[in-house]
């Protein structure tokens, strides 16, 4: 087992994406030479011992030897958790979206960390919610299967039914010395912005 990771956690990578507003594959833009999934995969494969892939795009990831599971219920995120915590062999699973720029082993140490007694462990900074760099366990299938049946989407509506550990500001502020961590990439604008040091 790798130094400081879980054995008791998978950690999920979500490929689904469309990625429509870019105009291209925003998991296969690339930073100081690295994709920005492979960029997510780096801390992952630091971190959890288990490692699981969700979307439908098998193909497209089929060179980085992982499993890839096509969604229960596709078209969102949520599917997505629900997918990943459906297969998982093991009780928690750590979950983030394949297009971050910027992820935070800290942030993924410390989330994972105050993972007991609790259902979830959700980043909760001044700006909202960030419910796909978080952690969830078995016990949340019910809530979001009963969302999805009733077509509900909404990635967070299931919280209030669910014990979660919300991790605010002031615990995350420490852990997120440049403030990037939960930057997220939409147009070739901000990503050119990204790429130069700036801000989207």
């Amino acid at each position: 087992m790798n130094q400081g990771s879980f054995h008791d956690i998978t950690g999920v990578i979500l490929v689904g994406g469309k990625s429509r507003r870019m105009g291209r594959d925003k998991a296969f833009l690339q930073i100081a030479g690295k994709t920005l999934f492979e960029r997510v995969l780096e801390i992952f494969r630091e971190s959890f011992d288990r490692l699981l892939l969700v979307g439908d795009r098998a193909e497209r990831f089929a060179g980085y030897a992982l499993p890839v599971l096509p969604d229960i219920y596709p078209g969102s995120a949520l599917g997505g958790l629900y997918t990943a915590l459906y297969h998982a062999e093991t009780e928690y699973i750590f979950v983030s979206s394949c297009d971050l720029p910027f992820p935070n082993r800290e942030i993924l140490l410390f989330l994972c960390s105050h993972r007991d007694g609790f259902d979830a462990a959700v980043p909760n900074p001044a700006h909202g919610f960030e419910p796909l760099f978080a952690l969830y366990a078995k016990s949340c299938l019910g809530p979001m299967r009963e969302l999805l049946e009733s077509g509900n989407r909404c990635v967070y509506d299931f919280y209030p039914r669910v014990r979660v550990r919300y991790v605010h500001g002031e615990e995350l502020d420490p852990l997120d010395r440049d403030g990037r961590s939960f930057m997220n990439v939409n147009t070739p604008e901000e990503f050119e912005k990204i790429k130069t040091g700036g801000s989207p």
